[in-house]
């Protein structure tokens, strides 16, 4: 029998245990007990300005790690100030635990602090699921089945509710003594690897499209000097490649056949017409994928994802393979042998794709390229980037190429403004001596912009470059297009530099595309955030 502390205690020590290192929130009356056991613990705390900032500083830290992101809130306000970020890792399949007090009878009783009608309802509408623990052993299978589901099966968020009474009850260490471990990853079924096989070798124009399911599929380890699987299987079959916007960096920009990130144009559908076999692994498919309601395609459709739901689309011609993507990209490779494949693609249809598709962008995005290549020129090679709903973003994330996967995160389903700020401390506090950026617009900058402090707080060298183009811009040409008068897309902004400096952090402002590089430099080596401030000046 462990020592006995109250649960709240008691649930940081069994977070720590299971690997927990790090804890985003913020502390109030209702919760206070969840921080009584975190410093003898040996759990960092991450203090957020708001329970929003708390939420995707989870998201980034657990995009950026693979691991969960946990965040502690307080009842009521608390849980349904971190809804968004929770909605937010729900659309993108990220680990998040949150978890929060509640008061213990709202039934018979009404005018107490904090109260709502149905607080695990608001989280159950948001997350994979939402469940209160009435016991100490029921908030520890809780903890225990949030883990192994988010080890196992598609990663989503979950909420755990305590109590308030059972928070501060004493409660003895229950949960299991030995390390937590998550069962191998679903295998995919012999036959349907020997249908595949069958299937890509009678193709003449074979296509894949992979999405950010696919992730550990180019990063499983691999010899020195050796392919990653998804190269080694795209050798062997001599196929072309997408990736959607989640995917980028799965396939290496210099594969001859790659098309890019540039599924959602409206010219990618003829080109996936012209495909005798598509084969889509780890994505949805989903609107934010497409932006169109037909993949386009013609020929046949393997479907490969860990999770039943998307593989129950009725997308035409659809064949459904539940299975992890790196095990399917393997065996698939395996069953392909070493012959050297003849397809109908061509290294120069390719090619001409990828430059059209961003003379396109450009034509659409007048400046902004320039912008960016001068940004991704001067961004380390390592770095990892949190970009938000803004311009620059929308047109970096179709033709900025990666050199790696999972090393770009933005709020792709949900698409919530505000995101890129506090997501990026979560992400720099996970890679505390690796590079970490911020793109966000000025907008959404003024939705999180209190979790600066929370930056400067922490001494993170994390450069935010901010798009100030002084409007709603992307609305703005949206209701031109649908020829509506534009309405309500100018705001008045704050002096950004001024604030920058008033939290303590550096704020910096090119004049020439020639001066963001030093600028970027300095604001890695900084000892603080620095906020980068581009305006359309750059360009005009």
């Amino acid at each position: 029998m462990g020592q006995q502390r109250p649960l709240g205690a008691q649930i940081s020590h069994m977070l720590k245990a299971r690997g927990v290192d790090v804890i985003f929130g913020i502390p109030g009356v209702h919760n206070q007990e969840l921080y009584r056991g975190m410093e003898e613990a040996g759990i960092t705390h991450v203090l957020a300005r708001h329970e929003q900032g708390a939420g995707f500083m989870a998201d980034g830290y657990a995009r950026a790690t693979g691991r969960p992101g946990v965040c502690y809130v307080i009842t009521g306000p608390g849980v349904l100030n971190a809804l968004t970020p929770l909605g937010q890792a729900y659309s993108d399949s990220v680990p998040v635990l949150m978890v929060a007090s509640c008061l213990d009878e709202t039934a018979a009783t009404r005018g107490q602090l904090h109260q709502m009608r149905d607080q695990e309802g608001a989280a159950a509408s948001v997350t994979d699921w939402s469940d209160t623990a009435q016991t100490p052993q029921a908030a520890y299978t809780l903890i225990d089945r949030a883990l192994h589901e988010m080890a196992t099966n598609r990663p989503r968020p979950k909420a755990l509710h305590v109590p308030i009474a059972q928070l501060e009850a004493e409660a003895a260490p229950d949960w299991p003594a030995k390390p937590f471990l998550a069962p191998r990853p679903v295998e995919p079924e012999p036959d349907w690897i020997t249908y595949t096989a069958q299937e890509v070798a009678e193709a003449k124009r074979p296509l894949f499209i992979f999405g950010g399911g696919a992730r550990d599929a180019a990063l499983a380890p691999v010899g020195q000097g050796q392919p990653t699987p998804v190269q080694a299987l795209l050798a062997r079959s001599g196929a072309a490649a997408f990736t959607t916007f989640a995917g980028r960096g799965i396939v290496p920009a210099d594969y001859p056949l790659m098309l890019g990130s540039y599924l959602s144009r409206p010219e990618a559908e003829g080109v996936i017409g012209s495909a005798d076999l598509v084969i889509a692994i780890g994505t949805e498919l989903a609107e934010v994928d497409l932006w169109r309601d037909q993949l386009g395609h013609s020929g046949r459709l393997i479907r490969v994802d860990i999770d039943a739901e998307p593989l129950a689309s009725n997308l035409p011609g659809q064949t459904p393979i539940r299975s992890d993507a790196t095990r399917f990209v393997q065996a698939l490779t395996d069953a392909l042998g070493d012959g050297a494949p003849q397809t109908d693609w061509t290294q120069a249809e390719a090619a001409d794709f990828r430059a059209r598709m961003r003379s396109a962008v450009a034509a659409e995005r007048p400046g902004l390229l320039g912008v960016i290549d001068a940004v991704q020129d001067a961004m380390p090679k390592d770095a990892m980037i949190y970009s938000d709903m803004c311009q620059l973003a929308y047109a970096a994330k179709e033709v900025w190429n990666m050199d790696r996967p999972g090393h770009w995160h933005h709020p792709y389903g949900f698409g919530t403004l505000g995101y890129a700020l506090p997501a990026g401390i979560g992400g720099a506090v996970a890679r505390p001596d690796m590079p970490t950026c911020v793109i966000i617009g000025d907008y959404g900058l003024q939705y999180t912009l209190p979790e600066l402090g929370t930056a400067v707080e922490l001494g993170l060298p994390l450069p935010i470059i901010l798009w100030d183009n002084g409007k709603l811009g992307e609305i703005e040409d949206s209701m031109i297009r649908a020829q509506i008068a534009p309405n309500a897309v100018i705001q008045q902004n704050p002096d950004f530099l001024m604030l920058a400096r008033a939290y303590g952090a550096d704020a910096l402002e090119p004049a020439t595309l020639a001066d963001i590089a030093p600028a970027l430099d300095a604001a890695f080596k900084a000892s603080r955030p620095t906020v980068i401030r581009l305006t359309p000046d750059l360009f005009s």
